[in-house]
């Protein structure tokens, strides 16, 4: 029995792997003084915990989903948690034009699932 929907375990599954994802192609910018080596293999490390994550959400969501369906859920789903890194993490401001501009992307999606609605 499974115990989440293959409909809403993707999207959990997509949402934790992208604040993986986020922290290994852009934590870094915190350590800018550290060796970029060092870098890259710590971001590598995070981005298999990340592949953890994405590899079975796609696997269980193609089950309901359409392959550009489940890349508009995750693009979605990458600017959200970037959008909240950026302000929380990184301590840059979040302007009117990143939100439009993030929104625009997001509308693209909706006629990835029209058909669907």
């Amino acid at each position: 029995m499974n115990l989440i929907s293959p409909r809403v375990a993707p999207i959990l599954l997509l949402c934790i792997s992208n604040v993986f994802m986020t922290f290994a192609w852009y934590g870094h910018l915190k350590f800018k003084d550290r060796p970029l080596i060092a870098i890259i293999l710590v971001s590598w490390g995070i981005a298999l915990l990340e592949y953890c994550f994405a590899v079975p959400a796609n696997r269980i969501g193609s089950s309901v989903y359409s392959a550009p369906q489940l890349k508009a859920i995750q693009e979605v789903i990458t600017l959200s948690i970037f959008a909240i890194f950026t302000v929380t993490y990184l301590g840059q401001r979040f302007t009117i034009n990143h939100a439009i501009g993030f929104a625009l992307i997001a509308g693209g999606a909706f006629f990835l699932f029209r058909d669907s609605l």
